[in-house]
């Protein structure tokens, strides 16, 4: 019998965490499920780990690969699941003991394609919700999902722009659950980060939502997102990012030209390059960054005149944004880069003190 689940896990040096996620999804209230955990190629006891689990549950699946990024193993899970639906959890969070049979009665319930739940931060001293300002239990069906949740996950518009740290809040693909046949009939798979730097999750959900008819957003807050992973590869220097984000771009205005998706999309678009002036920044100035102060200012004058960020720049309207956020972009509009360095430095002390 096939489970109704393939919950996959991509699992990459977290001895110090992967216990506890193994443990909440095998606690799950809901039991009709199979857990496909890839071992990308570990350098520390993860495996060994992973290998200690499966002997003793009959639900968990081990592969063991060398190490080609989280994106590959994804799609190797992809490739084995066998379940009606797929989630996805990464091995340093962990889940609800009732996450997976909420999201699955509601995708039964509602004959949804997708289903999604809010999430905690978790900071090891504390947690912190997920603020969604969206009703519990929302359907969106057909046309209004192309334009409020397809588009909203290409980029913000209007009001929407104003919290710059939501703009991926809609894309991960651990807070959801799929039907099958949606991502296998239409042959989707993630795109190597190697390529893109970042926003695996968000381009593969973008091509998902395009192909979904129904979707329903649930505001419970069922997922445990941990911050403190130092070995995150959300939490490390990236020198090539610049160049990576342009061949992300690239890929997404490729997307909305096969799809003759204009107007409000590309407008989304254009607000996402200009957000991301701000985590394209605060990657300059990471602490993993070993070049001089003069050297980052220089390395963020080159930002700000890249293609795809100048262009965008001149085109992204401030009127939304707060004050703070006004200043910081008009810094980035008028390629002061100074400027930017010294607001950046005060959003990276901020992020870190006040959370």
């Amino acid at each position: 019998m096939k489970p109704k689940i393939s919950i996959i896990v991509p699992i990459y040096n977290v001895e110090k965490y992967l216990s506890r996620c193994l443990d909440s999804l095998l606690l799950q209230s809901f039991k009709d499920f199979e857990i496909i955990a890839i071992n990308d190629g570990s350098t520390d006891s993860s495996g060994c780990i992973l290998d200690e689990y499966a002997k003793r549950h009959n639900e968990i699946i081990a592969i063991h690969k060398k190490n080609n990024g989280v994106s590959s193993a994804r799609n190797d899970g992809l490739q084995k699941a066998t379940g009606t639906y797929i989630g996805f959890v990464d091995p340093d969070d962990w889940i609800d003991e009732n996450m997976y049979q909420v999201l699955y009665q509601t995708a039964e319930k509602e004959q949804a394609d997708i289903v999604m739940c809010s999430y905690i931060r978790e900071f090891g001293t504390h947690s912190k919700e997920k603020i969604f300002e969206v009703a519990d239990n929302r359907k969106y069906v057909n046309e209004e999902l192309k334009t409020n949740i397809l588009r909203r996950l290409i980029g913000p518009i209007e009001k929407e722009v104003s919290n710059p740290e939501y703009l991926d809040a809609w894309g991960t693909v651990w807070s959801k659950l799929y039907k099958s046949e949606l991502i296998k009939e239409n042959k989707l798979e993630f795109v190597d980060l190697n390529e893109i730097g970042s926003n695996e999750d968000t381009l593969f959900n973008i091509q998902v939502f395009y192909h979904a008819t129904s979707f329903v957003f649930l505001n419970q807050p069922l997922y445990h997102y941990w911050r403190m992973n130092e070995t995150s590869v959300t939490s490390k220097y990236n020198q090539k990012l610049v160049h990576q984000f342009g061949t992300l771009y690239t890929k997404m205005e490729i997307f909305l030209q096969e799809k003759e998706l204009k107007g409000v999309f590309q407008t989304a678009l254009t607000n996402r390059i200009s957000i991301n002036t701000l985590g394209l920044g605060l990657n300059t100035i990471s602490i993993g960054n070993k070049s001089s102060i003069i050297k980052k200012i220089i390395e963020l004058n080159h930002i700000l005149k890249s293609k795809h960020i100048k262009r965008s720049l001149n085109q992204f309207d401030m009127q939304h944004c707060p004050i703070v956020w006004k200043t910081f972009f008009f810094f980035a509009k008028k390629r002061i880069a100074l400027g930017l360095f010294m607001m950046l430095t005060s959003i990276e002390f901020l992020r870190k003190t006040v959370r």
